[in-house]
C-alpha cells in the first residue's frame, strides 16, 4: 500500500479535497503547488508543502514518495485556445517532468487528473460515452491531456510505472474558483449571490456531466491502491444536464429570480457530454454518491458563507 503521497496542485480545487481525504485516511501527504491559481488557505495543515512550479522541478526537494496524484494543470479550454504554447508547457512538459521524477525516484504509481468530455470531443454518437469510443480532442487543452496519457503509456511500458488516467466529467463543489475561466456552476452561483446578470455561452441546450468534487477525490484515492487492467477510466455520473436546466435548478435552490443573457458559443466547447462509468465500478469499485441537487446545495451554501467572510 502506498503511504507517502505527492499531490500536485494540492492547493487547488480538486487537489485540496483529495489531500483532505488522504490525510483523513492516515496517509502522509506532500503538496506541490506554485499558488498561481491555488490558495494557501486550501492546504491541509497536516500536509507538507513544497512551493514549486511543475515546469521547474528540483528533484532534491523530494524525499520518499510512494505515489503521485497529478492534479496541477492549466485547466481553461478558452485559455488554451488563446495561448496553446503556454497550455502545452504546463500540461505536457510539466507532466513529463513529473514522470521523469517518478522514474528517477523509483515511484511506481502515477494517478493523472485527465478530462473526459474534452478528449472525446464531438466524435461520439452514443451517450454516455465509453472509454473505447473515438477520441477527437478539439482544443489545445484536450490535446495536452491526451498527449500526457500517451507519455504515461511510454513510462508504463518502458519503466514499469503503474499509470492510470482518470477522465473526469465536469467537476464542481466548494473551493472552485469562480473568477476568470471557472466552472459554470461556481460562476452562476456567485453571479446570483452578487445580483449580477448570469451569462450562458451558446443556446443553453448544450449538456454536461456534473460530478461532485468529494466523489472525485474518492476516485483519486481509490485508484492509488488498485491494480487495474484498464488505464483510462471515466469519472462522472453518466447523466446529462443541459446548461439551461442547470441554471434553473440553481436559481430554484437559491430562491433567486433571474434570467440569463445568451452570448455566442466559445471555441473548443463541445455540444454534448456525459460519461459511461461502468468501468469505474468494475475496476475501482467506485461510483458517485452525491446527487446533483445535494451537491449544488452544498456548493451554494459554501460560497454564501465565504461571501459573508
Amino acid at each position: 500500500m502506498a503511504e507517502n503521497i505527492l499531490v500536485t496542485g494540492g492547493a487547488g480545487f480538486i487537489g485540496s479535497h483529495t489531500v483532505d481525504l488522504l490525510i483523513s485516511r492516515g496517509y502522509k501527504v506532500t503538496v506541490l503547488d506554485d499558488l498561481s491559481t491555488g490558495k494557501k488557505e486550501n492546504i491541509n495543515k497536516e500536509a507538507k508543502f513544497i512551493f514549486s512550479d511543475i515546469t521547474r522541478l528540483d528533484i532534491k526537494k523530494f524525499k520518499k514518495i510512494d505515489a503521485v496524484i497529478h492534479c496541477a494543470a492549466q485547466i481553461s479550454v478558452a485559455h488554451s485556445v488563446r495561448d496553446p504554447v503556454n497550455d502545452a508547457s504546463i500540461n505536457v512538459l510539466g507532466s513529463l517532468n513529473l514522470l521523469e521524477m517518478c522514474r528517477k525516484l523509483g515511484v511506481k504509481k502515477f494517478v493523472f487528473a485527465s478530462t473526459g468530455g474534452a478528449i472525446y470531443g464531438s466524435a461520439p454518437k452514443t451517450f454516455p460515452i465509453k472509454e473505447n469510443q473515438t477520441e477527437a480532442p478539439e482544443s489545445p487543452y484536450a490535446a495536452s491531456k491526451k498527449s500526457t496519457e500517451l507519455y504515461m503509456n511510454f513510462y508504463m511500458k518502458t519503466y514499469g510505472i503503474d499509470c492510470i488516467s482518470l477522465r473526469y466529467a465536469n467537476v464542481y463543489g466548494p473551493r472552485q474558483d469562480y473568477l476568470g475561466e471557472a466552472g459554470v456552476i461556481a460562476i452562476f452561483i456567485n453571479q446570483l449571490l452578487r445580483n449580477q446578470k448570469p451569462v450562458i455561452f451558446g443556446n443553453g441546450m448544450q449538456t454536461r456531466d456534473f460530478v461532485y468534487v468529494e466523489d472525485v477525490a474518492l476516485a483519486n484515492l481509490t485508484a492509488l491502491n488498485k491494480k487495474t487492467t484498464s488505464k483510462k477510466i471515466n469519472i462522472g455520473t453518466a447523466k446529462e444536464t443541459s446548461i439551461d436546466n442547470l441554471f434553473n435548478l440553481i436559481t430554484r435552490l437559491m430562491d433567486k429570480h433571474a434570467k440569463p443573457v445568451y452570448e455566442n458559443p466559445r471555441k473548443g466547447d463541445v455540444m454534448r457530454s456525459s460519461l459511461d462509468i461502468r468501468l469505474a465500478w468494475k475496476e475501482l469499485g467506485w461510483k458517485p454518491e452525491v446527487k446533483i441537487e445535494d451537491g449544488l446545495r452544498r456548493t451554494a451554501e459554501w460560497f454564501s458563507l465565504e461571501k459573508k467572510g
